[in-house]
Formats: structure tokens, C-alpha cells, sequence
């Protein structure tokens, strides 16, 4: 099972203008490395929570349906919405499971996916990927433009305190070659919005 990408966010937690303001850099002789380090604290903050902070389509691929009934966790909430349910068929081809069978579940922690009573899933071929869920996830107020605006602040804090250590400190997130983790001073910040799987 795994997460990927199908069209990426069209904006950042943070902006690289607050980041420059953060590291107290002037002008914009510094934009390439700050844009480098602003992507990989976006990158490993969303890893560390488990969550999509700016509106993205994401697309789960499963091996196949669950066999006994079990909801299926709609990974890196926060859902916006889900666009559909796919499998391939005995006959390599893919289809779309009829919206009727099933409900999501948008309000728990982890959105999930279930059956509808009386439903079940089809049959998909036996292969790896045959199964696959397509949503956009993100923090997204309507009506609110850009999203960014949406972000808990503290998480958007906690990509700006990171990006401001690995630019003072770059050499600190290696350690005989092997990179390091969020600081533990930004895990303790953004531990409360933390995803925890098997909620259902």
C-alpha cells in the first residue's frame, strides 16, 4: 500500500518571502538555497505528520480490497473530497466502483472508507496496484484564497523554525551520512497534529 502524488500542491505552507524575512536575509541572493531548504522542511514536516497541508490529489494503491469489510484509511488527511474508487478487472481493464457501494467517513481523524450496507467490493485481478483511490487532501477553508492561509499556524511555524536551522546549521542533519529527523524542538511543536493510523 502507498500514497502517491498525481498533481502536486500549487502553493507552499510558507512563503519564500517569510522565510527570507526569517533568516534575516536581504534581498534575493539567497532564493536558491532558501527554495531548496523551504521544499525539504515542507517535505519532512508532511512525511513526520502524516498529513497533506496544501490541496493535492493523491491517488492510495492497494493490493486489493479489504476481504472482511474493514474500512480503508484515506492516508495524509485532512480529506477535501474523494474522487474515486478504481480497480482492474480479471480482464486487465480498469473500472470504477459505483459511488452507491460505499460512504467516507470525513469526520474521524484518518477518513475512512466503507461499504455501504449490503455492498461489497468487486472482484479485482491479483496483482499488485490493482486497486486504486483518488481524493484531494489538504487544508482548504472555502472561500479562503490561497490555501496557505488555511495551515494550522503552528505547523507553518514549525516549516519556518526548520527552515531557519537547516540554514544556519546544514551540517547538523547528517550524521555519518545518514540524515536525521525533524529537530526535537519542532517534532514537540508539531506533535499535537501528529496522524495516528488504525483509528478506524
Amino acid at each position: 500500500m502507498g500514497v502517491t502524488v498525481v498533481v502536486a500542491p500549487a502553493d507552499t505552507p510558507v512563503s519564500l518571502a517569510a522565510a527570507r524575512q526569517h533568516v534575516r536575509v536581504g534581498g534575493t541572493s539567497r532564493d536558491d538555497i532558501l527554495t531548496i531548504y523551504l521544499a525539504a522542511a515542507t517535505d519532512a514536516v508532511e512525511r513526520w505528520l502524516g498529513r497533506a497541508l496544501i490541496d493535492q490529489t493523491l491517488d492510495l494503491v492497494l493490493d486489493a480490497f479489504p476481504e472482511d469489510g474493514k474500512a480503508i484509511e484515506l492516508l495524509r488527511p485532512p480529506l477535501i473530497e474523494l474522487l474515486g474508487v478504481f480497480y482492474v478487472d480479471g480482464g486487465g481493464v480498469e473500472q470504477e466502483v459505483d459511488a452507491a457501494a460505499y460512504v467516507v467517513d470525513a469526520s474521524a481523524a484518518v477518513p475512512r472508507l466503507s461499504l455501504n450496507s449490503g455492498q461489497s467490493w468487486p472482484t479485482a485481478r491479483a496483482a499488485a496496484g490493482s486497486v486504486r483511490i483518488r481524493y484531494r487532501a489538504g487544508y482548504l477553508d472555502v472561500g479562503v484564497s490561497p490555501p496557505a492561509a488555511s495551515v494550522p499556524p503552528s505547523i507553518k511555524a514549525g516549516i519556518l523554525v526548520f527552515v531557519g536551522d537547516l540554514y544556519a546549521n546544514p551540517e547538523s542533519y547528517t550524521d555519518g551520512g545518514a540524515t536525521k529527523e525533524l529537530p526535537g524542538f519542532v517534532e514537540r511543536w508539531l506533535r499535537p497534529f501528529r496522524v495516528n493510523l488504525g483509528m478506524a
